[in-house]
């Protein structure tokens, strides 16, 4: 069971692994506490349904429903969202709407130079967005990785949704898909990301993503050949990288759109990784990795290093563990936990958000991070921005002891 003080209710809540975020007023807080949770009942609410401790159960279809959660603070995406989804009474009809627009508006303005165009050059100092929208009730996908010359990323990403059997476009056909679509072909690059690609050159193309080649990507930069190398080579810890990731230097929005009848959306928008080899095509268009949602359980959504991330289908982890019974909160550290089996310095958050409304977030390799929430409240701002305490960085998790049978 969820619970509030009485007083409280409604405001809006975000877990922590196994830790209750508490956001009243203001609009930005940082707090955690431990708390006892479970699944709750769908019922009406009642101011009456109180316990002992004077603490209400808040597991509830409303008012926790419409909502548009994101990751980041991306605050002007999630107010786009949510003036969106609030077109109708209850967003009905409008969750896709309010994904496409919410990430757009990121692209648009550029937020936080991690979307959209001018910013996250690669090593040719050319920006490339990749996007992706998923249908929680239909499981259908758009997506576009690696395109070129269209600043409306998540739009085409529709386009694929709408208009094809496709799951994925990439590259330069992408962009000949965009086009042919009626969107604008240009430039992504400006002067800011120019000049942050050329600082970059000049600091001999440090860091980058490059390993077992010649000559040293320590030291130089490339054009690089391969090393020779035996089938009995020492596998490289590549979570170990002078690249951090963090809210200055990050990859992504990930927003999810709920309407009073559970229907839901989810969707994805970057320009990827500053000075990433060109061809990478990032996390958030891959279905599972950067989002994934079923109207059914809920939906989650992914950000961090991508590459890694991307292995382990996050997103997809942690809708499969609210659908065998986990909280969002166990649901979302569930999925971190599997990747620091593996890679126990890796930089990421997971966001699960269950159908009723109820979300939780894990992060690892940041002292805390961000999110934005939209959602009905009794009183105080109906956006907020939440900031949850990550796990320490504290060496490898055991994953043995995990009840998780999938």
């Amino acid at each position: 069971m969820l619970n509030f003080g009485k007083n409280s209710f409604p405001i809006c809540f975000a877990l922590i692994c196994m830790g209750l975020v508490v956001s009243p007023m203001p609009n930005e807080s940082t707090t955690y506490a431990p708390i006892t949770t479970d699944v709750p009942s769908n019922v009406p609410w009642s101011e009456d349904q109180t316990n002992s401790n004077n603490e209400v159960n808040v597991g509830l279809e409303y008012p926790l429903l419409p909502m548009v959660i994101n990751s980041w603070k991306h605050t002007e995406g999630n107010e786009h969202a949510w003036y969106i989804l609030n077109r109708t009474p209850g967003g009905l009809g409008e969750t896709r709407n309010a994904v496409v627009e919410g990430c757009g508006k990121c692209e648009e303005i550029q937020s936080l130079v991690s979307v959209g165009y001018g910013g996250a050059a690669n090593e040719d100092g050319e920006t490339i967005l990749h996007a992706m929208i998923m249908d929680g009730a239909t499981m259908d996908v758009g997506a576009v990785g690696g395109l070129r010359r269209i600043k409306n990323a998540i739009r085409v990403a529709r386009h694929v949704l709408e208009n094809t059997q496709h799951t994925m476009l990439v590259g330069d056909l992408a962009t000949e898909f965009g086009q042919s679509m009626g969107f604008k072909v240009e430039s992504l690059t400006t002067n800011g990301s120019t000049n942050m690609w050329q600082n970059w050159v000049d600091k001999k193309c440090q860091p980058n993503f490059w390993r077992n080649v010649y000559p040293d990507p320590k030291t130089t930069c490339g054009p690089y050949k391969p090393k020779p190398t035996t089938i009995s080579s020492v596998k490289k810890n590549d979570d170990q990288t002078d690249y951090n990731i963090g809210p200055d230097n990050h990859d992504t929005i990930g927003i999810v759109a709920i309407d009073v009848n559970h229907q839901i959306h989810v969707g994805t928008s970057t320009n990827g990784l500053d000075f990433s080899i060109p061809a990478r095509v990032a996390d958030s268009s891959i279905p599972g990795a950067g989002a994934y949602a079923d109207n059914e359980v809920g939906a989650a959504t992914a950000t961090g290093n991508g590459d890694i991330m991307m292995r382990f289908l996050p997103s997809l982890l942690a809708v499969e563990a609210m659908r065998v019974g986990k909280t969002p909160a166990e649901a979302a550290e569930m999925g971190i936990q599997r990747i620091l089996k593996y890679h126990k310095d890796f930089y990421g958050a997971i966001i699960a958000v269950n159908r009723l409304g109820e979300y939780g977030v894990c992060c690892h390799g940041w002292e805390d991070f961000s999110i934005v929430v939209s959602s009905p409240v009794k009183s105080g701002p109906i956006t907020r921005t939440e900031t949850v305490k990550c796990l320490p960085r504290s060496g490898p998790i055991d994953f043995t002891g995990s009840s998780a049978n999938f």
